[in-house]
């Protein structure tokens, strides 16, 4: 499970979009999101980089937490 610090993500739209994002390429993956601190957990046979770089495609910055 990799958890991403991702600051603007603030609203279900938001979630769909990232949901859509990496179900396309990973339709196992399974994603636990917290709108309150701006995260999101992610179950995925993708890689920690992969996942940053289709978050910031899909236009979500993001950084690895902890």
């Amino acid at each position: 499970m990799s958890k991403f610090n991702v600051p603007d993500m603030s609203c279900g739209h938001c979630v769909a979009a990232i949901e859509k994002a990496v179900a396309t390429v990973d339709a196992d993956a399974v994603l636990s999101f917290d709108l309150e601190a701006r995260t999101v957990d992610v179950s995925s046979r993708l890689s920690e980089p992969e996942l940053a770089e289709l978050l910031d495609k899909e236009g979500y910055p993001n950084t690895l937490a902890g």
